[in-house]
């Protein structure tokens, strides 16, 4: 089983959702505890894996027995031992979640719901810890597909906005894979590590066709992570799907992509010739501030929770994408870093939205009025994952937030320094405001609730949607008071890259 663990990560998910789409249809209640099941060993594996690289170094898991350039290499480093963790338990806490949620929302289709779910959790992952760029642009397909189908599960706005999604995905899937096929052609190869080998060997990194390459890629997960201005596709995917589906989409879809930008930047074309031969930081950054505004500015004129949460993912993408192209070890780690703190910020705050509409069949912002006596546990944790999202001590956004200011201050781009400050200020504006209504109600001024002669009773949500908003809420403080073991393998990665 350890030896094989990483194949386990994504065979796991991948032999389940077969099976279910098989069987599922027929025994509807099987279908729960095999992805509760399926999911566990996958977080075994992952972890497994992870403690195997910090004893072993890389790991590399020939498919099939047939080793690269020919075969598909499952290549394993610090950095996407801890991501695939991240992907692994954050499905697996939604999928605990998601057990009356999907018999509420899409009662008659929860095998196919749990089949694609299971499917795309196979994709991520597979994108995360594949060494060869055409096998990535597979397993992209095939968490994209799976998105659409579970997007479109949701009420009728639901299946336009699904359509918008496809028309960018699709675009945004072609770039990609017409940048690494411009590479093959220069190289004759697919891996990861191999492609960058020729360049470098073959002295090919000068060549238009290689920097076109780079740019198709580059615009390619810029679309698939919703890059502002090319973020059309999110908020609306995000808004109107499914509880289930939004939760575990807008954590995980976003920060796979960042990774797969870190990975193509560093491993394939390598740092000399991202940041110092092509030279486009001033550019990126300016991009990235105008992204970090434009979506904390975009998320103030909500009224839609969930919708106000999906504009704040775009700001989040801005400050990883920033940290990234700050060509800074602070700013890189804390890009990293945050992509970990990000995941189970979004999921905490959109598994709070889920509990709000499955209580009030309301999107508004005001239907959490009165929570803080009704739910207060709900209510603690959202504030968890709130305060995390703003940036306040000991949650694990503090610290990525931290190292993002710092490789801004160290690099001399004050302006990105400036727009994290201004970003994290908004999300104390949106956030504080939600508690304020739901601590004095959507009207405080009309008498501060004295019109009210009982209490109200106290109505938790149930144990299945509550506990892992609980867990994740912990995970957010655990995550940033022991963040030292993480610091420690993103920095061993960074240094390894040659980023001084």
């Amino acid at each position: 089983m350890i030896e094989q663990s990483p194949a386990f990560i994504l065979l796991a998910p991948f032999f389940t959702a077969i099976f279910i789409a098989l069987v599922g249809i027929r025994f509807r209640w099987i279908c729960f505890p095999l992805v509760l099941i399926s999911l566990t060993l996958s977080v075994i594996a992952s972890v497994c894996t992870l403690f195997r690289v910090l004893d072993e170094g890389t790991l590399r898991y020939f498919l099939g027995g047939w080793a690269p350039p020919f075969g598909i290499e499952f290549r394993i480093d610090g950095l996407n031992a801890l991501v695939a963790i991240v992907i692994t338990v954050v499905a697996l806490i939604t999928g605990i979640y998601s057990r009356q949620r999907v018999l509420a929302e899409t009662p008659d289709k929860v095998s196919q719901f749990y089949t694609l779910y299971l499917l795309l959790v196979a994709g991520l992952v597979g994108m995360v810890i594949t060494g060869d760029a055409f096998n990535l642009y597979v397993l992209l397909e095939i968490s994209s597909l799976t998105s659409y189908g579970l997007i479109a599960m949701g009420p009728k706005r639901a299946t336009l906005a699904t359509f918008k999604y496809i028309i960018m995905g699709t675009i945004g899937a072609s770039f990609y894979l017409l940048g690494v096929g411009y590479l093959y052609i220069k190289t004759g190869s697919l891996n990861m590590l191999d492609i960058h080998e020729q360049l470098v060997a073959n002295n090919l990194l000068g060549s238009q066709s290689v920097m076109v390459a780079f740019i198709m890629i580059t615009i390619g997960v810029w679309i698939k992570m919703a890059f502002f201005p090319l973020h059309s596709w999110l908020p609306n995917a995000y808004a109107f799907a499914p509880t289930t589906t939004s939760s575990l989409l807008a954590p995980l879809v976003t920060k796979v992509m960042i990774y797969v930008m870190i990975r193509m930047m560093l491993t394939v074309f390598g740092v000399e010739y991202t940041f110092i031969q092509l030279d486009w930081s001033n550019i990126v950054i300016w991009m990235s501030v105008i992204a970090i505004l434009s979506g904390s500015v975009m998320a103030l004129a909500q009224t839609d929770l969930r919708k106000m949460l999906a504009f704040l993912i775009i700001a989040e993408v801005g400050y990883m994408v920033g940290g990234v192209w700050l060509a800074d070890q602070s700013g890189m780690i804390g890009a990293i870093y945050h992509i970990i703190s990000d995941a189970f910020m979004t999921l905490c705050v959109f598994l709070f939205a889920g509990i709000v509409f499955a209580k009030t069949g309301n999107r508004n912002i005001n239907a959490v009025e009165g929570m803080f006596k009704k739910m207060p546990l709900t209510m603690m944790a959202f504030i968890v994952g709130a305060f995390s999202l703003i940036g306040i001590p000991p949650t694990c956004g503090f610290f990525s937030k931290w190292y993002l200011i710092q490789g801004g201050i160290n690099s001399g781009h004050w302006e990105f320094v400036i727009a994290l400050l201004l970003s994290s200020l908004i999300n104390a504006i949106l956030f504080f405001r939600i508690i304020e209504i739901a601590y004095f109600g959507a009207n405080p001024a009309e008498g501060h609730g004295h019109h009210h002669t009982e209490e109200p009773k106290r109505s938790e949500a149930s144990p299945s949607m509550l506990i892992p908003l609980l867990c994740t809420a912990a995970l957010l403080l655990a995550i940033g008071i022991f963040n030292d073991p993480i610091i420690r393998i993103i920095t061993d990665f960074v240094v390894a890259t040659g980023l001084r």
